[in-house]
C-alpha cells in the first residue's frame, strides 16, 4: 500500500458526516483491523498479491487486472464457501482489501472464503462488465481442485449486498444464464438493493445512475435486486438502525416485497451504523456467521 494510501485512510476521523463520506470511513475501520503482516503485504488495487503464499491463494478468472481473488481456506473441513463481495459505491477506488478481515474471520470458522475483485466504475466497470464479473468469478469456483460446491453462499456490503443479491438471481437472465456454480444463498450487509430508490435518492452522489450509466427505471429490472423478487434461494439482510449511509428502506422495502411474493427473505435490525456489519470483532459479526450456519444448515 502507498505511504500517501495509507495516510489518506488515516485521516477519516471514524464520524460519517454524510453519505458522500462512506469509503473514508470505511477503509480506515477496515485498515485498523488488518494484522501489520496483511497490510505490508498489500499493494496497488488492481494487482494486490496474496497476503501469505498458498492460503490465501491468488487466482484470476479473465484477463483484466481486477479480474481475480483470494481463496482462504480453513484448516479443517469446509462448511462451504462464501463469496466475498466488497462494496464502495461500485467505484474503483475501492477494492478486496475491504473484505480481506471477513474473509479470514470466515476461515477461521470453518468457512471458504472467496474475497473477490470486479472491474468498478473508473476502471471499466458498471453495467454489464461489473455483472459479467461477479458471475465469471463466482463460475472460477468450478475449476478449483477440493472444493465442495453444493453450499455457496454470497456475502456482500454495501454495493456488495447489491452485487450479492444480484448474483442468486443472475441464471434468469440471458447474458448470465446457465452459471456452472449456482448461489444458494444470499447475506446482504445493509445493501443497496432497490436501485431505481438508490437513484431518486441520490446515495454516494449519483453511484447508482453511474453504475448502470443512465438514469435507473423498471427497465433495468435485470440489473435491479428489488424487481427480481421472488429468488428461488433465501435471502437474509442486516442493517445498522444508525445507518445514514444506505437508508434501512433499501433492506425493509426489499424483504417486505421479496415475502409478500412467497421468497424466503428475512432482515434484521442491529444497533450501530454503516459499517457495524462489517466489524469482524462485533456481536453483529458473530450473528451474521450465525445467519451463514442456518443458511449451510437449510441448504443441507
Amino acid at each position: 500500500m502507498s505511504r500517501a494510501r495509507a495516510k489518506a485512510m488515516a485521516k477519516a476521523d471514524g464520524t460519517v458526516t454524510s453519505r458522500h463520506r462512506v469509503e473514508d470511513v470505511l477503509t480506515r475501520r477496515v485498515v485498523l483491523a488488518l494484522p501489520a503482516a496483511t497490510l505490508a503485504a498489500c499493494s496497488t488495487p488492481d494487482s494486490p498479491e496474496p497476503v501469505q503464499e498458498g492460503n490465501p491463494m491468488r487466482l484470476t478468472y479473465g484477463d483484466d487486472p481486477s479480474q481475480f481473488g483470494e481463496l482462504t481456506r480453513p484448516d479443517g473441513p469446509s462448511k462451504g464457501v462464501v463469496v466475498v463481495i466488497h462494496g464502495g459505491f461500485w467505484k474503483a477506488e475501492y477494492d478486496l482489501e475491504l473484505g480481506r478481515p471477513l474473509a479470514a474471520s470466515l476461515a477461521e470458522n470453518g468457512w471458504t472464503a472467496w474475497n473477490i475483485e470486479y472491474r468498478r466504475v473508473g476502471n471499466g466497470g458498471g453495467v454489464p462488465q461489473t455483472l459479467d464479473d461477479i458471475h465469471a468469478a463466482i463460475d472460477r469456483l468450478a475449476s478449483v481442485d477440493g472444493l465442495d460446491l453444493s453450499t455457496v453462499i454470497t456475502l456482500g456490503h454495501s454495493a456488495g449486498g447489491h452485487l450479492a443479491v444480484w448474483a442468486a438471481g443472475r441464471g434468469r437472465y440471458a447474458a448470465w444464464s446457465d452459471p456452472t456454480v449456482p448461489v444458494t444463498g444470499a447475506v446482504s450487509q445493509a445493501g443497496v438493493l432497490d436501485l431505481v430508490a438508490a437513484d431518486h435518492e441520490d446515495l454516494g452522489s449519483g453511484a447508482a445512475q453511474a453504475f448502470v450509466g443512465h438514469a435507473v427505471t423498471d427497465a433495468d429490472a435485470a440489473v435491479d435486486p428489488r424487481q427480481q423478487v421472488p429468488l428461488e434461494v433465501p435471502v437474509r439482510c442486516i442493517h445498522g438502525r444508525s445507518d445514514d449511509t444506505v437508508p434501512l428502506s433499501q433492506s425493509t422495502d426489499y424483504v417486505e416485497a421479496a415475502t409478500a411474493e412467497g421468497a424466503d427473505a428475512t432482515v434484521e435490525l442491529v444497533n450501530g451504523d454503516h459499517f457495524v456489519v462489517i466489524d469482524t470483532t462485533s456481536e453483529v459479526w458473530a450473528r451474521q456467521l450465525e445467519l451463514l450456519d442456518g443458511l449451510a444448515a437449510a441448504n443441507g
